[in-house]
């Protein structure tokens, strides 16, 4: 897809993914503008001391809960990625309707206002935490997939496309359980949940290549899930600390033993398409092309603990350099992030 003559909106855009994104497309494929929306004022100066002030590149401070503010920033704008969102599953729990006004009124904010502004494309960032979820972060972002799907029903005939992305945790994300790790690693002890845990498991790249395979290929209303592979939670602490302890503290509230991609009832209305599993529309309501694909066995369930593709000890600590996992601050326990 060329970006050359196509202005970008990116929502969070001062985050890990953001960042991410930004990089690859100014190195590979730079749009006419690339607008990074986000509330922090700070970030946004961290960003323009890497990334510069010329074009593309543009900075706009706002919130999505404003969606006056939005739909502002949205004026002449062809494709939105909506990565922004309350993430960290404890301060969710802790400020439930912080967590509602962001990721869900945000979302409706952003359907809006992009219907409003004739956006061509949204692709909104969601969370394997949003399937069967235990938590509220993974209740909002349930919410937020369902809303966005019927968002293209608003649309009408002409209108917006939006679609979704869903995936797992990311390798050098903010709040990455590596750093935490790293840091307990010279105590000769690390810390974690249950042995049993597994979580799926895709590079900040792999995150962006999805991301743009959506933009590119989606129809308006499919969720697109990547194949990627699981890992031990105990492999990992093995991988970033080698030989130390490990201190099992238990399974925290809102937390899971294994998490879980594509449900069996999502399977029902989902195709395998090569590299990634698209889950369709139940209710289309709008000009929808459907998808040719495989047709997901009865009762296929995408979980981290069935997964047929594993990550060795050796596998995580080729993926986890210096260069790729910030040093950011850390829970006291390791996260399910």
């Amino acid at each position: 897809m060329d970006f050359r003559n196509l202005t970008i909106l990116l929502t969070g855009g001062t985050g890990s993914f953001g960042k991410a994104f930004t990089r690859y497309l100014l190195r590979n494929n730079p749009p006419r503008k690339l607008i990074i929306f986000s509330r922090d004022e700070l970030k946004q100066h961290e960003m323009r001391q890497e990334f510069g002030e010329a074009d593309p590149m543009r900075y706009f401070i706002g919130d999505v809960r404003d969606r006056e503010r939005l739909r502002r920033a949205m004026t002449g704008v062809d494709i939105v990625v909506h990565a922004a969102a309350l993430k960290h599953v404890p301060a969710c729990e802790y400020n439930p309707f912080e967590a509602v006004q962001t990721n869900i009124i945000g979302a409706e904010n952003i359907i809006n206002a992009a219907i409003d502004s004739g956006v061509k494309k949204v692709v909104a960032l969601s969370t394997d935490k949003a399937v069967n979820p235990v938590n509220l972060y993974g209740a909002t972002k349930l919410v937020a997939e369902k809303i966005f799907i019927q968002g293209n029903a608003y649309a009408g005939t002409d209108g917006t496309r939006i679609s979704c992305v869903r995936y797992g945790n990311v390798i050098g994300s903010r709040g990455s359980i590596v750093p935490l790790f790293r840091r307990q690693k010279v105590t000769g002890r690390v810390t974690v949940t249950d042995a049993r845990m597994t979580r799926f498991w895709i590079s900040l790249e792999g995150g962006v290549q999805l991301v743009l395979r959506a933009m590119e290929e989606m129809r308006g209303g499919e969720i697109f899930i990547p194949k990627i592979p699981s890992m031990k939670i105990v492999d990992l602490a093995e991988a970033v600390a080698p030989g130390c302890n490990i201190d099992f503290v238990g399974i925290r509230p809102g937390e899971k033993l294994h998490e879980v991609l594509v449900s069996r009832d999502e399977s029902r209305h989902a195709l395998d398409v090569g590299p990634v599993y698209i889950i369709e529309p139940e209710t289309i309501t709008w000009p929808y092309a459907p998808w040719k694909g495989t047709p997901l066995a009865d009762g296929f369930r995408y979980s981290s603990d069935e997964n047929k593709e594993w990550l060795s000890v050796a596998d995580l600590a080729a993926m986890i350099k210096d260069d790729e996992i910030p040093h950011h601050g850390t829970p006291k326990h390791a996260p399910s992030a």
